[in-house]
């Protein structure tokens, strides 16, 4: 058997922001409950860890197969890599392969756009045009997945001016002159940007807040989607305590979230309720007035097969 592979620059090529965005609302449109989803499985590797992530659809399955290695970037070489196979459900005939970084870098992000646009869109206190423009957005972060959100969110929410937050000024400068020449008000920025946000992307490694929850408004959306592990954070507990959180899913979140853990228990958590994707797009949602909403998001293995399947049916003839 002879399966094709696509690399990075042609999965790239397959799929745009905007219609991975769509994909993933379909898929929960229709027939995806996220709390369904199988969790994700680490095993130790040499230089840092495997990450096994299977789902099973209806007409198609998939696998992802990523290493993370966290001293790699050190040394030049990407930190996380993988191969994606998707599966014809009903034979378990394999049909194609991914590459599974690349996969990882179009749906994350297009996952955290669809969660700010339904946010905005709860939002009681916009109306009209605001209620579908992300406005004033500052990113914490500036690698690969900070460049792929901005893409993401301007192609389903446009963003009238972004402010970059990096550890490095020369990487932030970099991700500026890139917006710029996507046509965004752009340039380097600093915490204190969160004040004057619409909409804060969280994208970077951090093991601890990125800033001080007071700084958001209560019209604000903030995505919190770096930084995974209970021992991880982005965000203030404050902000998770204060706001109107939605997760992808309840129990992945109850699992991996450290963005969510600290500010509340597991029970506590679930006695004060969260709302997921689903719901979020179902229009179950009510934003309060008062409070900012938050977004935070560990990836989970239905948006890969729902981005996947859409390249792959892309393919045929």
């Amino acid at each position: 058997m002879t399966l094709t592979y696509l690399d990075a620059a042609a999965l790239r090529d397959a799929i745009d922001e905007r219609t991975a965005v769509a994909v993933l609302e379909e898929a929960l449109r229709t027939d995806v409950d996220p709390e369904h989803d199988s969790p994700r499985l680490f095993s130790d590797a040499p230089a840092g860890q495997f990450l096994l992530m299977p789902t099973a659809g209806k007409r198609y399955s998939g696998v992802k197969l990523a290493t993370i290695a966290p001293d790699n970037p050190a040394a030049g070489k990407p930190k996380i890599q993988g191969v994606y196979t998707l599966f014809d459900s009903g034979t378990l005939s394999p049909l194609i392969l991914m590459d599974g970084a690349e996969l990882t870098l179009t749906r994350t992000p297009a996952t955290t756009a669809l969660a700010v646009k339904h946010l905005l869109a709860a939002d009681p206190r916009r109306r009209g045009d605001a209620a579908r423009r992300a406005g004033a957005v500052v990113v914490f972060g500036a690698g690969p997945q900070a460049w792929r959100h901005i893409l993401a969110v301007h192609a389903v929410a446009p963003i009238d001016s972004v402010a970059i937050v990096g550890r490095t000024p020369e990487k932030a400068d970099a991700l500026v002159r890139r917006c710029m020449e996507l046509g965004l008000d752009a340039r380097p920025g600093s915490a204190a940007d969160v004040a004057g946000a619409d909409v804060v992307l969280c994208v970077s490694s951090a093991s601890e807040p990125l800033f001080d929850a007071n700084l958001v408004q209560p019209h604000a959306v903030v995505a919190a989607v770096g930084s995974h592990g209970l021992d991880a954070r982005e965000i203030d507990p404050e902000l998770a305590r204060r706001a109107d959180v939605v997760v992808e899913g309840r129990a992945s979140a109850m699992r991996e979230s450290g963005d969510l853990i600290p500010a509340r228990s597991v029970e506590e958590w679930q006695e004060h309720g969260l709302t997921n994707l689903a719901e979020l797009v179902h229009g179950e949602l009510a934003r309060r007035a008062d409070r900012p909403a938050l977004f935070t998001g560990v990836g989970m293995s239905w948006e890969d097969l729902a981005v996947a399947t859409a390249v792959y049916e892309g393919q045929l003839p």
